[in-house]
């Protein structure tokens, strides 16, 4: 007889076969681009944010400093000094040591375009009779994965309404 507590050594996990929900040869093609697209949102998702939150604190303040990210985004200055130096190396922003953080013109394109993005899934939101923070609060997370077929839809409702069945 085994001792109570001795458990059986499971197979090799290269012997085990995966649930069919988490085995790729299971995965239509229609779920797996899914979850590419979520991913790749994700990658630009920081972008977004950080050229939204510079384009602000120029119009506020006429310039953005890196202290400005800091505590917008509650980080430290090390977080904000890698995003900011991806971002210029995507072409989003220029800056150099001790100076503003100034925009592009695709930075500037880009945080326009989110902005737009955020106004539309937050007034879909607020037609639906969500409250305003909580409007406010999950605008900030849908405007980053919601696909533009959907954004037009959103902004059709909230300009016409909603269709009649």
């Amino acid at each position: 007889m085994l001792h109570p507590t001795y458990r059986r050594p499971q197979k090799p996990l290269s012997r085990r076969r995966l649930p069919p929900i988490l085995d790729p040869v299971f995965l239509d093609p229609v779920t797996a681009n899914s979850h590419q697209r979520t991913r790749d949102d994700h990658a630009s998702e920081t972008a977004e944010d950080y050229v939204e939150a510079i384009a602000d604190a120029i119009t506020q303040n006429g310039v953005c400093r890196s202290v400005d990210l800091v505590n917008f985004f509650s980080v430290t200055h090390a977080t904000v000094n890698r995003t900011v130096a991806r971002l210029q190396r995507d072409g989003y922003v220029t800056t150099a040591a001790y100076q503003p953080i100034e925009l592009t013109e695709a930075g500037r394109r880009l945080a326009t375009q989110s902005r737009r993005r955020h106004a539309v899934v937050y007034a879909f939101l607020r037609a639906m009779g969500v409250s305003e923070s909580s409007a406010a609060a999950d605008s900030e997370g849908i405007e980053h994965h919601v696909s533009d077929e959907t954004l037009s839809m959103m902004k059709r409702v909230v300009e016409k309404g909603w269709p009649q069945a």
